[in-house]
C-alpha cells in the first residue's frame, strides 16, 4: 500500500489489478537486514494464496504484465513460480530471473546503495535487497519449492491452485508445436 500511494503505476490503460504480496511494510525487511533469500521463502510461506491469485490472472491467457516497484523480486518470484509450474526449463527461468538486475538503471541502483548504506550502515543484505537478482538465490528458492511441496505445480496446488487452473496456465504459457 505504502508504495503504491507513493508511486502508483503510470501505465495506462489496461486493467490493473492490485495484489499485495507483502503486507505491512517493505521497510520491515531493510530493518530487519532480510536476505534475498529470507525474503523470497518469506513470499512462499505468507503469500501464497496472493501468489496464486496473480497466476490464475497469468492463466486466463490474456496479455498480462507482472510487475512491482522495482520489478525483481515479487515479480521474479511470480513468475518464475508460473513457467515452473508449466515445465519451462529451469535454467532458463533462473537465467531470466537474473537478467533483471542488468536492466535496471545504474544510476538508479548507486543512489539506492549509497541512500540504504547511510540509513542502514550496519545491514549486510540492503544493498542486494533493493538492486540484485543473482542466479543462486532463485536457484534456490526453485530447489526449496521442489523440496517442500514437490514441484511449483505443487506448490501452487498447496495454495489452492486446481488441477483446471494448471492446466489453462499451461495452455496460456506453452506453445505447442504443430
Amino acid at each position: 500500500g505504502e508504495e503504491v500511494a507513493a508511486e502508483p503505476t503510470e501505465i495506462e490503460g489496461p486493467d490493473t489489478t492490485h495484489l499485495p504480496l507483502f503486507l505491512g511494510s517493505v521497510r520491515s525487511f531493510f530493518e530487519a537486514d532480510t536476505s534475498l533469500d529470507d525474503l523470497y521463502l518469506h513470499l512462499l510461506e505468507q503469500s501464497g494464496e496472493r501468489l496464486v491469485e496473480a497466476i490464475r490472472i497469468i492463466a486466463r491467457g490474456q496479455r498480462t504484465l507482472v510487475h512491482c516497484t522495482v520489478g525483481k523480486d515479487r515479480t521474479g518470484v511470480t513468475v518464475a513460480l508460473a513457467l515452473s509450474a508449466v515445465g519451462a526449463d529451469r535454467e532458463a527461468v533462473i537465467a531470466d530471473y537474473a537478467l533483471t538486475e542488468s536492466q535496471l538503471p545504474a544510476q538508479r541502483s548507486r543512489r539506492i546503495a549509497e541512500y540504504l548504506r547511510t540509513q542502514h550502515p550496519e545491514a549486510v543484505h540492503a544493498v542486494a535487497l533493493a538492486t540484485q537478482s543473482p542466479a543462486p538465490v532463485m536457484r534456490r528458492l526453485l530447489e526449496q519449492v521442489d523440496e517442500r511441496w514437490g514441484s511449483a505445480a505443487g506448490y501452487l496446488r498447496a495454495q489452492g491452485m486446481t488441477e483446471h487452473e494448471l492446466t489453462a496456465l499451461a495452455a496460456a504459457l506453452v506453445e505447442v508445436a504443430p
